[in-house]
């Protein structure tokens, strides 16, 4: 299958495309991950993304797109693949058409993981991190330490990232709204998306994920 995961910030998309990209046998394609690779390997596109990255500006459509169909192109997505975090706008759904189309394939899918809006907020802003190993993350609601403001694992200090305070993720969803939202209007014309809801545990999320791609809607 060839689908494109969309979702706000924090309706779980990463741990979602993991998930069903193995379920599924398909590889889990995020921006992230492309950019990172691209980089590390000093690819002529990671050169550039790099140039743009460290003068403090937006990497390009036309780079993030040429990372994307440089990694669909590879022999693990001949039979498919799951896109996390791209497209993030329509003119690269549009130019994602476009390449899909130049290789004569298509995508089967767009998964909509649907969160509230407060309860995007109480995940992020709620989110506190360990200043010594910042793999260790709790919640001060659905994961809380033993001892507040001390990481169970190592004892370091727990704190809230700058990025997730309540105005910084309330303004990461005015431009998730803005921009990458409309990719949802964009391929409901075309019969793709499928819409499920991202709340409870992971796992029901991901059964309910699987038998929505799979038409038990």
């Amino acid at each position: 299958m060839r689908i494109v995961l969309v979702g706000p910030p924090g309706a779980g998309k990463g741990t979602q495309a993991a998930f069903l990209a193995k379920n599924l046998s398909i590889p889990h394609i995020s921006t992230g991950d492309l950019f990172r690779a691209n980089i590390s390997q000093g690819t002529e596109l990671g050169k550039q993304a790099k140039a743009y990255m460290d003068a403090g500006n937006l990497v390009p459509d036309e780079v993030t797109i040429g990372m994307a169909k440089d990694r669909m192109a590879k022999p693990d997505a001949e039979n498919g693949f799951l896109l996390d975090g791209f497209p993030r706008n329509v003119s690269q759904a549009e130019a994602l058409d476009v390449a899909l189309k130049a290789d004569d394939v298509k995508l089967d899918a767009v998964l909509d993981l649907e969160v509230p809006e407060d309860e995007v907020v109480k995940r992020i802003a709620g989110r506190r991190i360990c200043r010594k190993d910042s793999s260790h993350v709790f919640h001060v609601t659905y994961s809380q330490p033993k001892t507040e403001g001390v990481c169970d694992v190592c004892g370091g200090e727990l704190y809230q990232r700058e990025d997730d305070s309540e105005d910084t993720v309330r303004k990461r969803l005015e431009v998730y709204h803005t921009q990458t939202e409309p990719i949802i209007d964009y391929y409901r014309t075309q019969g793709l998306v499928v819409t499920i809801s991202a709340l409870g545990k992971v796992d029901e999320v991901t059964a309910r994920a699987m038998d929505a791609l799979k038409g038990d809607k």
